[in-house]
């Protein structure tokens, strides 16, 4: 496979096949997790992290796991996986773990990680499949940074707050005060409505960016069409 081709399997996860915004795969941690930014972070790159793993894993196994008990095999090493995960989020990111509570040990049922496992891993090389993990894993994280930054600014104020359970060197009770403390906040926007409004603009701004160019290009179409 060219380079052109594995550098598309790479970042097809941004935007094109975001699988959130786009996939509109693993939405109930997508909304519980994305209150604050540094949240969004710490899920994405967990999720990240099995992604890679599992679809390496998976790649590599694809030709000797039975098609009839694939699902159970896939959730077994998605399982693995994020039980090492959780075990060093609790060890060295107990903050975080408090955080995510119980969306942490649930991406073993995540639908981004046996989407992939499913539609690609078990389909491609083991390279491919760990472009596709590592790929799908940025989309997610872009995803709920972006959803957790607008959420956290609007609804407290701050953003990046809790960045310091990340980087222990930034202090516990790091924060960018973006909205000054005498100004009142939306709060709305921390709790499940605002998940779901902001997660509604931001599908409708993939979905707008992701099909502008080809309506653009239809009328060209057309009149080049004419012309003939």
């Amino acid at each position: 496979m060219s380079s052109n081709n594995k550098l598309h399997i790479l970042t097809n996860g941004f935007l094109n096949e975001n699988p959130v915004l786009r996939l509109v795969l693993g939405t109930c941690p997508t909304l519980a997790t994305s209150t604050m930014a540094s949240n969004g972070i710490g899920m994405g790159l967990a999720a990240t992290f099995v992604l890679l793993c599992s679809n390496v894993v998976i790649s590599a196994l694809r030709k000797v796991i039975p098609d009839q008990v694939r699902i159970p095999c896939y959730i077994t090493v998605i399982a693995g996986f994020v039980s090492v995960v959780q075990m060093l989020v609790k060890a060295f990111v107990p903050d975080l773990d408090k955080a995510l509570g119980v969306y942490l040990p649930l991406i073993v049922v995540n639908c981004i990680i046996l989407g992939r496992a499913e539609m690609f891993a078990s389909k491609n090389g083991i390279v491919d499949s760990a472009l596709d993990g590592i790929g799908m894993g940025i989309g997610f994280t872009i995803t709920l940074t972006i959803m957790g930054s607008i959420r956290e600014i609007l609804g407290s104020g701050t953003w990046m707050a809790g960045l310091g359970s990340l980087i222990p060197a930034l202090g516990a009770d790091f924060a960018i005060q973006v909205i000054p403390e005498s100004i009142d906040t939306f709060s709305l926007m921390t709790s499940a409505p605002g998940g779901f409004f902001v997660f509604g603009v931001m599908m409708a701004a993939a979905t707008w960016l992701t099909t502008r160019p080809k309506k653009a290009a239809a009328p060209a179409q057309v009149e080049e069409g004419g012309n003939a």
